[in-house]
C-alpha cells in the first residue's frame, strides 16, 4: 500500500471513529456490584503509552475506553509496558508501574540475558496494591500473556531469581520475585494468543508488522514519530536514542538490533515454542478468576471450503492473517498445528485465543470458577484491532463490550 493510500485509509479510520463515538454509551455501575477493585489494562505488541502518539489512545483511539470505564463507575487505570519486550520483561515493568519504583528485571535475568538489571522509575497508578486491595487484570493480545505472567511471578516468585539472591544477599532481590502474594482477583485475556501466534513463525515478520503500524500512526499524527511521541523502551538493551541521532537512524538502528533474534523478546515468546517453553511461568492459579475473549475475522469460502479473511479486517494483517490460514507445524511437544489453527483475527488463532491447552476451562456461563478458565464463544467479524485502537465498529459497539466486561468483574464475590 502506497504512502498516500496509508494516510488517506488512516485518516478515514480516523473520522468514522470521531462520528462514532458521539454515540457512547453511559450505562452506570450495576448495583449487584459485589468488589470495587480497580480494573488494569495492559497493551499488547507495538503499544503505547496514554501520552504517546498525539493522545490517540490504544485502548480505543479517540474513543478513550478508560474514561468510557471510568464515567460509569468502574475505577481504571491504562498500564504502560515495553511494546517489544519478553513477557518476563514486561511483567518486572508491570509490577512496577502499577505499584511504584524501580523496575527491577532480576539480578540473574539480566546476567542471563546480557542486559541491565534496572530500568525506569514509576510514580504507581495503585500503590496501594495488595492481597486485601486486589485488582483486575485486562490484556489484550500479547497484554494477556504479560498479565498471566505477572499473576504467577506474584504468587510464585522465581526459584532463580531466589537462588542467586541467597547466594549474594548484598545485592537485593524485588519483592516481586519472592512471591506469596495473592493480590489479583481476574485475568482476562482479550484477543491473546494464549498458546502463541503463527505470524511470528514467518521469519523477519514481527518488524513489518510494527513498521506498517508506525506508520500507520504517523498518518494519524501528520508527523513523524519521535522517541517523545513514541517510545520504544527498551532502555535495558542501551537502546535510546542518541544524542543529535536522526529519527531514520534511531529506527534503523533498533530494528537492526539482534535482540529480535533473541529469546528474551516479544516475538519469540508470542510464538508456539515460545508459549510452550514459558509454561512454568504461565500457571493457572487457583485463587484467581481467568476469562477469554476472542475474535474472529475469518470465514470458509464457499467454494475452496478454507478460511478467508472478511472484507472488513483491518487491512495491514490480511496478508498475515493468509500466512496463518495456510501455516502447518510440528511444535516443540510434538502438538499438531494444523488447520484447526486456521481461523484467526488476523494475528492470533482462535484456537490458541481460548484457553491455555490442557488447563480447566468451560465455556463462559453466570457461574465462574476460580482456577478455571471461562471463555466466550469467538466474537464474529471481530479482528484484532477492533478491541483495540482501529475498530471498525461503532464506539458505542466496542463502549458496549467492555461495559459488559467491567460489570461482570465487578459481579465476581470478593
Amino acid at each position: 500500500m502506497s504512502k498516500s493510500k496509508w494516510i488517506i485509509f488512516f485518516a478515514s479510520v480516523l473520522f468514522f471513529v470521531a462520528v462514532s463515538s458521539q454515540g457512547m454509551s453511559q450505562t452506570v455501575k450495576a448495583a449487584t456490584s459485589k468488589n470495587d477493585y480497580p480494573i488494569v489494562l495492559v497493551h499488547g505488541l507495538a503499544g503505547w503509552d496514554r501520552n504517546e502518539v498525539f493522545g490517540f489512545k490504544y485502548w480505543g483511539g479517540l474513543n478513550d475506553i478508560q474514561e468510557v470505564l471510568k464515567k460509569n463507575g468502574h475505577n481504571t487505570y491504562t498500564a504502560t509496558v515495553g511494546p517489544y519486550a519478553s513477557d518476563w520483561d514486561r511483567s518486572a515493568e508491570l509490577y512496577a508501574y502499577i505499584m511504584g519504583g524501580t523496575v527491577d528485571y532480576g539480578a540473574a535475568h539480566a546476567i542471563k540475558e546480557k542486559h541491565a538489571r534496572y530500568g525506569r522509575t514509576y510514580p504507581g497508578i495503585y500503590p496501594q496494591w495488595s492481597d486485601t486491595n486486589k485488582i483486575h487484570l485486562v490484556g489484550h493480545s500479547m497484554g494477556g500473556l504479560t498479565i498471566r505472567e505477572l499473576t504467577n511471578l506474584l504468587e510464585d516468585g522465581s526459584a532463580e531469581e531466589q537462588a542467586y539472591f541467597k547466594e549474594h544477599p548484598e545485592q537485593g532481590i524485588s519483592s516481586l520475585f519472592v512471591g506469596g502474594k495473592h493480590s489479583v482477583q481476574s485475568v482476562t485475556t482479550i484477543a491473546a494468543p494464549n498458546n502463541g501466534t503463527t505470524f511470528v513463525e514467518e521469519s523477519n515478520s514481527v518488524v513489518p508488522v510494527v513498521k506498517n503500524t508506525l506508520i500507520g500512526m504517523s498518518a494519524l499524527s501528520g508527523k513523524l514519530l519521535s522517541p517523545t511521541i513514541y517510545d520504544f523502551k527498551l532502555d535495558q538493551f542501551g537502546l535510546k536514542r542518541l544524542p543529535n541521532e536522526s529519527l531514520l537512524t534511531y529506527n534503523n538502528r533498533v530494528f537492526s538490533h539482534p535482540i529480535w533474534k533473541s529469546k528474551d523478546i516479544a516475538s519469540y515468546d508470542l510464538s508456539v515454542d515460545g508459549v510452550i517453553a514459558n509454561k512454568a511461568n504461565l500457571k493457572t492459579k487457583a485463587d484467581v478468576y481467568y476469562f477469554s475473549y476472542t475474535g474472529q475475522a475469518t470465514t470458509k469460502s464457499l467454494l475452496t471450503k478454507k478460511e478467508t479473511p472478511m472484507i472488513t479486517m483491518f487491512p495491514v494483517v490480511i496478508p498475515v492473517s493468509k500466512y496463518m490460514i495456510n501455516f502447518k507445524k510440528t511444535a516443540s511437544n510434538g502438538m499438531k498445528v494444523d488447520d484447526s489453527w486456521a481461523a484467526n483475527d488476523g494475528l492470533v488463532s482462535v484456537k490458541s485465543s481460548y484457553y491455555p491447552f490442557g488447563d480447566a476451562a468451560k465455556v463462559a456461563d453466570k457461574n465462574p470458577v476460580k482456577g478455571q478458565w471461562s471463555y466466550y464463544p469467538a466474537m464474529q467479524g471481530w479482528d484484532h484491532y477492533d478491541f483495540t485502537t482501529f475498530a471498525d465498529k461503532p464506539a458505542f459497539v466496542v463502549n458496549a463490550f467492555y461495559l459488559k466486561l467491567a460489570k461482570n468483574l465487578s459481579e465476581l464475590p470478593k
